[in-house]
């Protein structure tokens, strides 16, 4: 896209008669200019036509007397501006180095963080499916049941697909890997982490009893697994995608607690005595055992691959259906996996450091993808 700036300086007279000469400065440029409005209908999946009709609704309030020729000159001189620009934006590094199209920084970034934003809804579609050429004819019904353009569908399955290749086999962060190779902004990258992350892990997110579960709700668990469950930044194997083996091994150890369930069960219901209303409490009392060997359960078999990727599924169904069919409130909820949390820490059998550190680091984790989704349940 190219502009052309004319500069006519002022005549000289040379002698008596009148002569009058003109100097012309030509200065060309291939200045890029991006209109935001524009850009996010492009980047929506907009037609140049649809585009047009956008914008002349628009304009026919802010600027009456605006022909559609103009509008529709502009948006189709827009529209190849940024087809061209689409290959450079597959590798935002290419875009920040590249010569042949003059952006300011702050433009730059607009253009990727704008082509990378994704529609939460079209993502959790995406969750627990193969980034196929398969599963990407199929976006048409993706694009139905989420009123999301085709186009627009078919751009955020390319980008997860391309996001995930270029960094599923890196160590280290996965946030910072993508934010220092897409030039993504923070909040952007933690999101296609926990969609990477989701996806190296192949946890099952499609059955029917998880259907009510977003990808807000998916990205919040996922965020805490991934700070508490994988290897530590200080570890040589530090890599935010894959769980920490050892600390998924010592979690067979809270099977100790099944042989001391009485007196767990004791310290646990003094200490929610006075928070319980009457009938919340006798639902502990009768129902403590099998809340417990739900959560001790699931612990000592997360290292098994299999109930590692049930993971979501196996809390829904141990856990939150059965607290649900009580009437437990989530402050009810909250307080008991406090307190389950605390009691069992202060009981002779986690005297090991080792064994009271991976309790603390489960039940954190645990505590907060419950309570997240038991309130969306």
């Amino acid at each position: 896209m190219f502009s052309y700036a004319f500069y006519i300086t002022n005549s000289k007279q040379l002698s008596e008669e009148v002569t009058m000469i003109a100097e012309v400065d030509v200065f060309i440029s291939n200045y890029t200019l991006v209109d935001p409005e524009v850009y996010q209908l492009w980047v929506d999946g907009y037609s140049s036509s649809e585009a047009v009709a956008v914008l002349q609704q628009e304009s026919a309030l802010k600027q009456p007397g605006t022909t559609v020729e103009l509008i529709a000159s502009d948006v189709l001189n827009h529209y190849r501006t940024y087809s061209l620009l689409e290959r450079l934006l597959h590798n935002p590094l290419k875009l920040a180095e590249q010569l042949a199209f003059q952006i300011e920084p702050q433009t730059k970034q607009l253009l990727i963080e704008k082509y990378y934003e994704f529609d939460d809804s079209v993502i959790r579609e995406l969750l627990g499916k193969k980034l196929s050429s398969r599963h990407r004819k199929d976006l048409d019904e993706v694009s139905e049941k989420t009123n999301v353009s085709l186009k627009s569908c078919r751009r955020q399955f390319d980008n997860v697909k391309r996001v995930f290749k270029t960094v599923e086999e890196m160590q280290g962060s996965v946030v910072q890997n993508i934010r220092s190779l897409f030039l993504l902004p923070d909040e952007l990258a933690k999101r296609y982490g926990a969609v990477v992350f989701i996806a190296c892990m192949r946890f099952e997110t499609s059955k029917r009893k998880l259907q009510h579960m977003t990808f807000a709700d998916f990205y919040h668990c996922s965020s805490a697994i991934m700070t508490s469950w994988t290897y530590q930044e200080n570890s040589a194997d530090y890599d935010d995608t894959d769980l920490d083996r050892e600390f998924l091994l010592d979690l067979r150890e809270f099977r100790i607690l099944l042989d001391k369930e009485k007196e767990l069960k004791h310290l646990v219901s003094h200490r929610l005595k006075p928070k319980l209303l009457e009938r919340a409490y006798q639902e502990l009392e009768s129902n403590f055992r099998m809340y417990s060997r739900a959560l001790i359960g699931l612990a000592c078999n997360l290292h098994r691959t299999r109930e590692l990727r049930c993971m979501f599924l196996e809390l829904v169904e141990r856990c939150i259906e059965p607290w649900r069919q009580i009437s437990w409130t989530e402050t009810d909820l909250s307080n008991f996996l406090s307190a389950y949390t605390s009691c069992a820490i202060e009981m002779d059998v986690f005297r090991e450091a080792t064994v009271k550190s991976a309790w603390e680091r489960y039940m954190t984790v645990i505590s907060t993808c419950v309570m997240r989704i038991f309130k969306t349940y």
